[in-house]
C-alpha cells in the first residue's frame, strides 16, 4: 500500500511536470526556423540597393524581432522546467538511473551540450546582438538556435525512443546495471527515427497554428495587416509541409508500436480479443464496465474502417493483430525485430522467465562474494536466457501489464481527429491566401479568424494527447520488458513526493500566467514600437 502510494505520487510529479515542460518547448522547435527564414529574407534584401528593397528589408526585420520575442519567453520558461525534469531522475526515480543511467545519462548529457552551450549561446546572439554584430552573424546565429533547439530535442527523443525500445546494451550482473555496447543501435533504432521525426513536425505545426492563429487575431482588430498576412503565408506553407509528414511518421509509429510494443497498440484501439483483418477504430465510446475477461463488447457503440488496423499493424489487410486477451494468454504467432517468426509466450511464463532471472543475480552475487566460479556461469547463463523478461518478475498479476485502457484509447482518437483537422485547416488558410480573403476588410471573414484564433489551444490539446499516448500507453514499464514503475522508483516517502508535487503545481502555475502575461502584453503591443 506505501509502495502504491508512493508510485502514485512519482508518476503524478513526472506526468506534471512533463506536460508543463511541453506546453513550452514544442513552440520554440518550430518557431525557431520559422524565424530563421524570416530573418534570411531580410538579409537578401538588406543586401540589395534600391529604397524598394531597404523596407522590404526593414518589413522583414521587424517581423523577425516580433516572433523573436514570442520565442524568447517560452524558451526561458521551458529551460527552467526542463531542469527540474531532469533532476527527476535522481531524486524519484533513483533505482532507475542506477539500472540504465550508463546508457540514459549519454543522450541527457549531449543534450546538455547542445541546450546549454549552442543553442543558449547562439540565441544570445539572436536576441540582443540586433546592430551589434553583423548581419551574416546575426543570421547564423539564428539558424544555429533553431537547429540547435532541435538537436537539444532529438537526444532527449533518443533517450525516450531507448525506454520503448532498449537496444545496443548488455547487463553487467557485477554491478546490476546496463551497459551501452553499441552507441550507433542506441541512436539509430527504428523507434528512434521515427520518434524524431513525428515528434519534430509536430512541433512544427503546432508553432504554424499559433502563428496563424496570433495573425488572425491582429485581423479581427484589424491591425498590422501586412505583417499578419506574411506571417498567416510563412505558417501556412510550413504547418501543411510539417502536418503531411507528421501524417506519414505516424503510420510509423504505430507500426513500430504493434511490433514492439503490441499492448500499446492494443489500449490505443480498445483492442481485447484480436483477430485477422482487424478494423480501425474510427470514432467510438468504450463501455466503463468493461472487465478483462468477462466476454463483454468493449465499445457501446463504435464507427470502423474495416481492416485497416491489420493493414496499419503488419502492412497487411489480413494479418493478425493481438488484443489485450492474445498478448495475455500468448499462443499466436509474430515476427520478432529480426523478423523470425516466433510464437508469443503467455504472461505467467514471462512472469516465471522474469523471476528466474531475478533470482540468477541474486545467486551470480552470492556465487561472486563466496568465489564459487562454477555457480557464477550457472546463474550468469540462467541470467542471460531469461534476461529479456527480467521486469515481469516484479509484476504480481497479468492486470498489472494492461496500461490505462481508456486514457490511452481516447487519447489516441483525440490526437489523430485534431491532426486531420490540422491538415485541413492549412489546406483552407491557403486557399484563401489565394483567393484574397485576408487582405479584405475582414467582416465576411471573422468566422475564420475566430476559428483561427480558437485553433491555438486545440494544437495544444493534440500536441499533449499525443504524449499521452506514448507515456501512458507504455504503463507499467519505465523500460520496457525490464524495468516496471515499481522496481524504478526511489526509497522516499509518498507524502515528501506530494508536497512537491503541489510546491511544483503552484510553481509551473505561477510561470505559466507569467508567461501568457508576457506573450499576451507582446501581442498588444504588436509591430508598432519594433525598430
Amino acid at each position: 500500500m506505501i509502495l502504491s502510494a508512493l508510485i502514485d505520487a512519482s508518476r503524478l510529479q513526472f506526468a506534471l511536470t512533463a506536460m508543463f515542460h511541453w506546453i513550452f518547448v514544442p513552440l520554440t522547435l518550430g518557431l525557431g526556423f520559422i524565424i530563421a527564414f524570416m530573418e534570411t529574407r531580410y538579409y537578401l534584401y538588406s543586401k540589395k540597393e534600391g529604397t524598394e528593397n531597404q523596407q522590404k528589408a526593414l518589413f522583414w526585420k521587424k517581423l523577425t524581432r516580433f516572433w523573436a520575442r514570442i520565442f524568447a519567453v517560452n524558451f526561458a520558461v521551458g529551460v527552467a522546467t526542463g531542469i527540474i525534469l531532469e533532476f527527476q531522475f535522481g531524486t524519484n526515480w533513483s533505482n532507475y538511473s542506477w539500472f540504465v543511467g550508463d546508457i540514459f545519462g549519454a543522450p541527457l548529457a549531449i543534450e546538455g551540450i547542445f541546450a546549454f552551450f549552442m543553442e543558449s549561446t547562439f540565441f544570445a546572439v539572436m536576441y540582443f546582438g540586433w546592430d551589434k554584430v553583423s548581419k551574416r552573424f546575426h543570421l547564423a546565429s539564428t539558424w544555429l538556435t533553431a537547429i540547435g533547439a532541435n538537436l537539444s530535442a532529438v537526444w532527449i527523443l533518443i533517450a525516450n525512443a531507448w525506454m520503448q525500445y532498449p537496444v545496443g546494451m548488455e547487463f553487467n550482473p557485477d554491478t546490476a546495471r546496463n551497459e551501452m555496447v553499441n552507441f550507433a543501435e542506441v541512436v539509430f533504432s527504428p523507434v528512434a527515427m521515427n520518434k524524431l521525426f513525428h515528434t519534430a513536425t509536430s512541433a512544427f505545426m503546432l508553432a504554424s497554428v499559433v502563428v496563424i492563429g496570433i495573425s488572425c487575431w491582429y485581423l479581427l482588430k484589424e491591425r498590422n495587416r501586412d505583417y499578419a498576412v506574411k506571417s498567416i503565408k510563412v505558417a501556412a506553407v510550413f504547418g501543411l509541409f510539417s502536418a503531411l509528414l507528421l501524417a506519414y511518421s505516424g503510420d510509423g509509429s504505430a507500426y513500430n508500436v504493434a511490433r514492439h510494443q503490441p499492448m500499446k497498440l492494443a489500449a490505443m484501439e480498445g483492442l481485447y480479443n484480436g483477430g485477422k483483418g482487424a478494423p480501425l477504430v474510427g470514432f467510438a465510446l468504450l463501455d466503463p464496465d468493461k472487465e478483462r475477461g468477462d466476454g463483454e463488447d468493449p465499445y457501446l457503440f463504435s464507427i470502423s474502417i474495416p481492416k485497416a488496423l491489420s493493414f496499419l499493424a503488419t502492412r497487411d489487410f489480413n494479418g493478425f493483430v493481438p488484443g489485450i486477451e492474445d498478448i495475455i494468454n500468448g499462443g499466436y504467432t509474430y515476427k520478432d525485430a529480426d523478423g523470425v517468426e516466433r510464437v508469443a509466450i503467455p504472461f505467467e511464463q514471462k512472469r516465471e522467465k522474469g523471476l528466474l532471472a531475478i533470482e540468477a543475480l541474486k545467486e551470480y552475487n552470492r556465487a561472486a562474494n563466496t568465489g564459487n566460479d562454477s555457480l557464477k556461469m550457472r546463474a550468469a547463463a540462467a541470467l542471460e536466457e531469461n534476461f529479456g523478461y527480467f521486469g515481469y518478475g516484479y509484476l504480481e498479476s497479468a492486470q498489472e501489464s494492461v496500461p490505462p485502457v481508456a486514457l490511452t484509447f481516447y487519447a489516441f482518437r483525440i490526437m489523430v481527429i485534431l491532426g486531420g483537422y490540422f491538415i485541413l485547416f492549412f489546406i483552407a488558410v491557403l486557399w484563401m491566401l489565394r483567393k484574397g480573403c485576408f487582405n479584405a476588410a475582414g467582416r465576411k471573414m471573422k468566422w475564420f479568424l475566430y476559428l483561427a484564433v480558437a485553433s491555438v489551444p486545440l494544437v495544444y490539446i493534440c500536441s499533449q494527447s499525443g504524449w499521452i499516448v506514448a507515456e501512458v500507453g507504455r504503463q507499467p514499464w519505465t523500460i520496457q520488458d525490464l524495468l516496471p514503475v515499481q522496481a524504478a522508483v526511489s526509497g522516499v516517502s509518498a507524502s515528501n513526493v506530494y508536497t512537491t508535487v503541489a510546491i511544483f503545481f503552484v510553481l509551473f502555475t505561477i510561470l505559466l500566467v507569467a508567461e501568457l502575461k508576457i506573450m499576451f502584453s507582446q501581442i498588444k503591443k504588436g509591430f508598432e514600437e519594433i525598430k
